[in-house]
């Protein structure tokens, strides 16, 4: 995604103030050796391919299949204008983030 920022500013314009936003995303850990695991490597060798490049290509921050909750957090309550944000569930695969105003 080239505007993450962006994006999430979209989602919250768009939000009753009771609402909430669904924000799926591989799992992932805030530190590297978080994700030094069989599924990471999976992510890290995506994000290397596909989802970094296509990110510089759009003048983005190329946040790339590792942004942890951290950085998540960063993007949807700092930038995007959320107030809460929680991890409602995970998988070993994706994390599953809710955000409200």
């Amino acid at each position: 995604m080239a505007d993450p920022v962006g994006a999430a500013k979209q989602a919250r314009e768009a939000l009753k103030s009771d609402g909430s936003c669904m924000i799926v995303e591989p799992f992932a850990g805030d530190q590297v050796e978080d994700n030094l695991n069989p599924i990471g490597r999976i992510y890290y060798g995506a994000s290397s391919q596909v989802c970094v490049p296509v990110s510089l290509a759009r003048k983005g921050p190329a946040l790339g299949a590792q942004a942890g909750e951290k950085r998540l957090r960063e993007v949807i309550v700092n930038g995007g204008g959320f107030r809460r944000l929680r991890r409602a569930t995970q998988t070993p695969f994706n994390m599953v983030l809710e955000a409200r105003p």
